[in-house]
């Protein structure tokens, strides 16, 4: 298998996952505790976009990288902000500095599968 179909699939995965546990948590599933309500609904809203990448991502569409750069930059930017709430005070949920870390480095390795791809 390519690479980029083996990151397209992963992609969706993990994009199918983020939906599953950001809609438990935003619609009263499950209590996560101190989350920060702008991280929650964007990466709720992100999962979307994580399944929609992949699936460019997995079929090697030209649209593929530019998908992937732009969630690379939301995400790092919505994780600065959080940073910043964190730097000021707010209360938060210690995994989710975990989870934006690994968000993020996920989306530099699926930009490097799709200009390896391009």
């Amino acid at each position: 298998m390519k690479t980029h179909h083996i990151a397209g699939v992963g992609a969706i995965a993990f994009g199918l996952l983020t939906l599953i546990s950001g809609g438990s948590a935003l619609f009263g599933v499950v209590d996560m505790g101190a989350v920060v309500p702008f991280v929650l609904w964007f990466n709720f809203l992100a999962g979307f976009a994580y399944v929609i990448g992949g699936r460019l991502l997995m079929i090697g569409h030209r649209l593929a990288l530019p998908v992937a750069l732009t969630i690379l930059i939301a995400t790092a930017t919505v994780f600065a902000a959080f940073g910043w709430r964190v730097f000021a005070g707010d209360a938060f949920e210690a995994r989710t500095v975990g989870a934006m870390t690994f968000r993020t480095a996920f989306w530099v390795v699926m930009v490097w599968a799709s200009v390896r791809r391009s």
